[in-house]
């Protein structure tokens, strides 16, 4: 479902989790907390939060009957316009609630989705995004493209007349035919988008400059990070997904290392599977970065689980053995010592800040020279003068420690990339 704002002004929800057992239920209310950000910035209006303990799910209304008539008089009462539940639904117990509640039903899914397609701002973000959308639409077959424009044709003998091709064939099976066109067009057209990226991508590893990713849950402060050292201007508000396509900003470090800051796209929980495929390619060029920064918001009551989150994406996507530095953000808002603790426990190598005052970013850029540190060498080369261009390029790539002329050779203590490292073995002193 495509929604728009058009049909009405701020339309009503009700939104429902479900739960087992009462140890259960806080995490179902914070939950549907979340869930209810996520329907504001869809540009829908949250009139009641159901959370339903459930011993069994049923499978075909997800919920058991007797609730579900609860939550129809619910509905009925508060005069809602959207059922929207916080798990994936099947496409027929989607039918049958909607049925029953006589009312649209849409699922987490489907709201992440909407969200994502408002929200994408560059032509590989709204294929990317178009494409999930159709795939999960594909076993729903709602009819989201026209079937006027089908092809026609003649009988091909004299006279036959026009017929409209496939006549006789099911509605359903023409929808799938327009569906498995759509995905395949979509392929075709991200794949041209992904040479275009990968092209760009091989000119920045030219340059070797060190890359930083600014990772983490949706709504973690990334963007107000990346804006705060780089100036960037991305786009900030408090809204989940405010950002979707990944920015990159040069930033010099306070020992006069040049590198780049990518900020990316925020993980959730229960993202959908569709869009994690989806924007494996998008996000992949953020993991080709040297180093991860993970911000986490330490003053979030789901802080541990949205860090949690963000690693399952990491093994999801296959991101294995980069080095990561834990952000810890938000200390301006008063976090839980007691919670900033826990998170220090949990991981080691962290720093904390405030992206809104600039609180900690000192120790930040400490920590983040001194992981770049562990990916270098420390050597003592002499050069020929009349190989100043390799100078050129350790200035440019490394730390000078010391630098003096002896006849026609350039003698220099350095801290270079190891790559570089190896390439000067044969000038080592």
């Amino acid at each position: 479902m495509n929604f728009t704002t058009e049909t009405q002004e701020n339309p009503k929800a009700l939104l429902v989790s479900t739960y087992h057992g009462t140890q259960q239920k806080k995490l179902c209310e914070e939950h549907l907390d979340e869930l209810e950000l996520l329907v504001k910035t869809y540009g829908m209006e949250t009139v009641h939060k159901e959370g339903c303990a459930i011993r069994k799910f049923d499978a075909s209304i997800y919920v058991g009957k007797g609730k579900l008539e609860e939550l129809v008089q619910i509905a009925n009462d508060k005069n809602v316009d959207f059922i929207i539940f916080d798990d994936e639904i099947t496409p027929a117990q989607q039918r049958n609630l909607q049925k029953a509640f006589n009312r649209s039903v849409l699922d987490r899914t489907e709201v992440i989705l909407g969200v994502f397609a408002d929200r994408a701002q560059t032509k590989e973000a709204r294929l990317q995004i178009e494409l999930a959308k159709v795939k999960y639409e594909a076993p729903r077959l709602k009819r989201l493209w026209t079937h006027l424009s089908r092809q026609q044709g003649t009988s091909g003998s004299g006279g036959g007349g026009a017929y409209l091709k496939g006549e006789g064939e099911k509605q359903i099976e023409i929808d799938r035919r327009i569906l498995k066109r759509k995905i395949d067009d979509l392929q075709k057209d991200i794949q041209e988008v992904k040479l275009h990226r990968e092209t760009q991508r091989i000119a920045r590893q030219r340059s070797e400059i060190p890359v930083f990713a600014i990772i983490g849950y949706t709504n973690a402060g990334k963007s107000t990070l990346l804006n705060a050292l780089t100036h960037a201007g991305v786009f900030v508000e408090d809204k989940l997904f405010a950002t979707l396509d990944t920015t990159t900003r040069k930033f010099l470090l306070k020992n006069n290392q040049e590198i780049l800051l990518i900020d990316t796209v925020g993980f959730i929980r229960k993202l959908p599977h569709l869009l994690v495929a989806a924007f494996k390619s998008t996000l992949e060029e953020a993991f080709q970065a040297d180093i991860l920064l993970h911000l986490i918001d330490a003053s979030h009551p789901m802080a541990e689980e949205q860090a949690e989150t963000t690693h399952e994406v990491l093994k999801e996507l296959n991101v294995h053995g980069k080095p990561i530095i834990t952000v810890l953000n938000k200390l301006d808002k008063a976090p839980s010592p007691s919670l900033i603790h826990r998170l220090r426990m949990t991981y080691p190598k962290n720093v904390q800040i405030s992206a809104l005052t600039h609180e900690g970013f000192d120790q930040l850029q400490e920590m983040m020279i001194e992981e770049l540190n562990s990916l270098r060498k420390l050597i003592e080369v002499s050069i020929p003068q009349s190989e100043y261009k390799l100078v050129s390029e350790i200035m440019r790539q490394g730390i000078v420690i010391n630098q003096e002329y002896l006849d026609n050779d350039v003698l220099m203590r350095i801290q270079v990339p190891i790559p570089l490292a190896n390439k000067l073995k044969k000038y080592e002193k």
